[in-house]
Parts: structure tokens; C-alpha cells; sequence
């Protein structure tokens, strides 16, 4: 499969391309798991006959998000054994386009937990966005920025 520019890919080959690999998904089952993913990872295209991530792309695709100014304060969740790396360099987006940043305390860590230990990384993101930092939130309400410097980064109490 290949995806275009803008990480889309028409429905009817990612089912194709499914079916070939072994995993039977209908058109139906597929538009169920988008529906009712908790996450909402995924999205169709207005028309119905492209499907996207909605973030956390690894390939280099342009998803067109307008810059936008963030809410003051975003949580991002971490395992205990990186924070003495993030106090250094801050969060960086690694292998992903974005450092992915949530408003929600629960849904942060819960992405730590995944990890490991969880530990709540709270961002300044109101000072960040004063200073010219860019912040993006996907069509599933992650907010994206490039990087966290480390100056703009807390462990709430």
C-alpha cells in the first residue's frame, strides 16, 4: 500500500490489502472499528472512500492541520526511566512527526503506563506558543508541537 501525500489511502485497497495478508475486514467491520476506536486513531475522508491515522505517522506525510493557539497548560505521560533524559533534552518527537500532548490528565498517563512507571510531564504550553513554538491539534484532539524544550517542562505535584 502506499499512502499519498497527505497519509491517505483509498479504503477498498487497505481491504484488499487486508484480505491478502490473511485478516478478513469488511467495509462494515472496518467503519465499526473506526467508529468506536476510544482513541478515535483513525479517520475517513469526508466522502467515505479514504481512511488516514490521525496522527503519530512515521512516514513523511503532510496532514494539513492549521496552526493553532494551544490551551495554557498539556499533559504528556512517560515512564519513570526517561524523565532524567527528558529533564535534559526535553520531548522530542523521535521517529514521530510530532511530540504527541494531551489535555487530559487520565489520557496522559495512560500513555506513560504503557511504558512502564507513568509520570506526568506537564507542559507550559501558553509560554511555549508566546516564545514561537507551532502547536497543531489532530482531528482526534491530540496536540502536536515539534519539540518540548526542557525549559518549558514540570512534574506536577
Amino acid at each position: 500500500m502506499t499512502l499519498d501525500q497527505s497519509g491517505w489511502v483509498d479504503v477498498q485497497v487497505l481491504l484488499d490489502a487486508c484480505n491478502a495478508h490473511g485478516r478478513k475486514i469488511s467495509a462494515d467491520l472496518l467503519a465499526k472499528m473506526v467508529a468506536e476506536n476510544n482513541k478515535q486513531r483513525f479517520a475517513f475522508s469526508p466522502d467515505g472512500n479514504m481512511i488516514r491515522a490521525s496522527q503519530g505517522h512515521s512516514l513523511d506525510v503532510e496532514l494539513g492541520y492549521e496552526q493553532k493557539p494551544p490551551p495554557a497548560v498539556l499533559y504528556h505521560g512517560t515512564a519513570s526511566r526517561f524523565v532524567q533524559s527528558i529533564r535534559e533534552q526535553g520531548l522530542l518527537k523521535q521517529g514521530r512527526h510530532h511530540v504527541h500532548l494531551s489535555t487530559a490528565t487520565d489520557t496522559a498517563l495512560a500513555v506513560g503506563k504503557r511504558y512502564g512507571q507513568p509520570v506526568l510531564l506537564q507542559v507550559d504550553a501558553a509560554r511555549m506558543h508566546k516564545d514561537g513554538h507551532l502547536f497543531f491539534v489532530s482531528e482526534n484532539s491530540v496536540w502536536l508541537t515539534d519539540a518540548v524544550p526542557p525549559q518549558y517542562l514540570s512534574i506536577p505535584d
